[in-house]
């Protein structure tokens, strides 16, 4: 009588680097989003398996290998949809990945899911509340869960606060990465227009739209940059994005300020003292790790009403332009068709507040309208060339800084956002498309606060080396 044996159980193979740290990352978000930040609409049901892929590749691994990164979800990811946090671009599964996403992996990132946004990229509305979305609902602040995340790359900025990971892609038109970074504690750079390509990404303005890294430290977000940054035929604002990319973490160097004029933005700073002393503490600390600083005065610059029809004109003509790019399982072609879906879907899309802006961008006159035309090329001139670049000049500086936003306020379901009192450092740079970077630089009450720093034109290597060396001068924010 033969003896059956049983084959020896083979073991599965431990899990490598990269899908421990995937693994890890799913693990965080599941055990504490929902019920705290809220931060995340949905984790890529792929991420495992990425990782997976990338811990048996032996030769040739990326900066970034294996490291969970969570993106904003108006930028498309081939494994997911992108809503833009609209129920109207809920079925825009498109099966395709943005430039900077492709960059991201080609530098060994794992694609971990998409973070909640102020819907449309704090657009629609004249009377939004920073962070939420019909598809994720309200994203809340880890420091304080009452109190706004900011927007609209406000999960993006809340997830990496919160730890679930390090390292996270925003997008800003204006103060969409630098508020919700400064406003959570984080690293947020928003860089010079046309440095990082904007195809298959949601748009509100191809004058102001730009992707951003959002990260724990300056280092991380000099190695998304890195990842990110570069020219892209179908953008032709990125032509020469080629020519100025570089390798953002080689000029990180402790030291970076020594010796380094620095114009001082107190004119900039609010009404809030308590805001004003810890601007203070980090001015002492510039000049301790060796910056010359100056105050300069303010440049005299009203941007408000141009900014406003440039945003209006290009939204519906730019916004047109995406959605007929996207599947047909995604009904509304055009602006006015999202008006009308969300008037159809009143009861979901639009419960706490309109769609006033839409309205208003529906009624603007087109990319020729002489109106806007105008517009663009005096805010434009106003806000680069006779703005910061005149403010470089003629106080002898390489950048400005100033603090990047107050603390968080209470989150309003009645009245909306109101931020008002607080600083603006970023909406010059905004206008006129040139880098600003924004790192911790203490709390009030628990609360955190941001300093900007804001350069010219492809100045990111040199901010974020500034960045680099204030962060090591301060040490950990308590």
């Amino acid at each position: 009588m033969a003896l059956l044996l049983s084959a020896p159980a083979i073991a599965a193979p431990p899990a490598g680097p990269a899908e421990q740290a995937t693994r890890a990352a799913l693990a965080r978000i599941a055990a504490k989003d929902k019920a705290t930040t809220n931060a995340v609409i949905a984790t890529n049901p792929q991420a495992i398996a990425e990782a997976r892929a990338l811990d048996r590749q032996r030769m040739a691994r990326g900066p970034l290998f294996g490291r969970p990164v969570l993106i904003k979800d108006n930028i498309e990811t081939r494994e997911q949809p992108t809503t833009a946090g609209s129920l109207a671009l809920a079925a825009n599964d498109t099966h395709r990945d943005a430039p900077l996403v492709s960059g991201l992996r080609a530098s060994g990132a794992v694609i971990l899911g998409k973070t909640n946004l102020s819907e449309w990229a704090n657009i629609r509305s004249t009377h939004s509340i920073s962070g939420w979305s019909a598809v994720g609902g309200q994203t809340r602040n880890p420091s304080d869960l009452a109190r706004s995340p900011c927007g609209s790359s406000s999960g993006s900025g809340a997830a990496v606060a919160a730890g679930y990971v390090d390292l996270a892609i925003g997008t800003e038109t204006d103060g969409s990465v630098t508020c919700p970074s400064a406003m959570n504690g984080i690293v947020g750079l928003k860089p010079t227009v046309g440095l990082v390509s904007r195809t298959h990404v949601v748009p509100i303005s191809h004058s102001q739209d730009t992707p951003g890294p959002m990260a724990k430290t300056v280092r991380d977000a000099a190695l998304l940059l890195s990842a990110i940054a570069g020219s892209d035929p179908a953008d032709p604002a990125t032509a020469d994005a080629d020519k100025y990319r570089t390798d953002y973490t080689a000029a990180l160097t402790p030291d970076a300020l020594r010796g380094v004029r620095i114009g001082v933005m107190r004119f900039d700073t609010g009404d809030q003292p308590k805001l004003d002393k810890a601007f203070e503490a980090a001015l002492a600390t510039l000049a301790k790790a060796g910056a010359i600083l100056v105050d300069i005065k303010k440049s005299d610059v009203d941007l408000g009403r141009d900014e406003h029809l440039v945003l209006m004109t290009e939204l519906k003509a730019d916004l047109n332009t995406y959605l007929a790019t996207t599947p047909a399982t995604v009904k509304t072609r055009a602006l006015a068709g999202v008006i009308a879906f969300n008037d159809a879907n009143a009861a979901r899309e639009m419960p706490l507040f309109g769609q006033e802006s839409f309205l208003a961008a529906e009624q603007t006159k087109g990319l020729d309208d002489p109106d806007y035309l105008a517009a663009r090329k005096r805010s434009a001139r106003k806000a680069g060339p006779e703005g910061i670049d005149r403010l470089l000049k003629d106080n002898d500086v390489v950048a400005l800084v100033g603090p990047t936003a107050g603390p968080a306020v209470p989150i309003d379901a009645v009245n909306g956002d109101h931020f008002g009192g607080g600083p603006d450092a970023g909406s010059i740079a905004a206008v006129a498309g040139y880098p600003h970077l924004t790192v911790p630089m203490g709390r009030i009450q628990g609360l955190p606060v941001g300093l900007s720093f804001i350069g010219t034109k492809w100045s990111e290597a040199k901010l974020l080396a500034l960045g680099y060396a204030y962060e090591q001068a301060r040490g950990p924010v308590r």
